[in-house]
């Protein structure tokens, strides 16, 4: 096998630190086991950030979520384990880490965890005209 799980988070420079902008990433397959029955616990992982001078590479980030798979955590504490590791790594200027987990014993969980650089405010949201989708032809 060429890759194995790592709790290595790679990071690369900010191509625009001069500026605010969001990075948005899914990872739609994260797995991890129920601390008290050994079950698999699976969830969607949404991961947006402001970076500041670094960015995480997205192969590490794959080898890092993969080495949840086979360790037990409870949805709340892996959740902001992952942010502290996110957020020790890339230093971002802002960092939201949403974990929506799949429906246990009739119950979905939803955490969410927040980071802020001390300091740091963001600029104001500017509210642009919204447009329609279009699709590729005209009818």
């Amino acid at each position: 096998m060429p890759s194995q799980p790592a709790k290595v988070l790679e990071t690369f420079p900010n191509p625009a630190p001069h500026r605010d902008y969001q990075i948005h990433m899914e990872v739609p397959e994260f797995t991890c086991l129920c601390p008290k029955t050994g079950q698999p616990d699976f969830a969607v992982l949404t991961l947006d950030y402001v970076p500041d001078r670094l960015c995480v590479e997205l192969k590490s980030l794959k080898l890092y979520v993969w080495s949840f798979r086979e360790e037990g955590h409870f949805h709340e504490d892996v959740t902001n384990r992952i942010l502290d590791d996110l957020a020790k790594a890339v230093k971002p200027r802002f960092m939201r880490l949403t974990a929506r987990f799949f429906v246990r014993g009739g119950i979905f969980t939803n955490v969410v965890a927040e980071h802020r650089k001390k300091g740091w405010k963001p600029t104001p949201r500017v509210d642009l005209a919204e447009f329609a989708a279009q699709s590729n032809f005209r009818g």
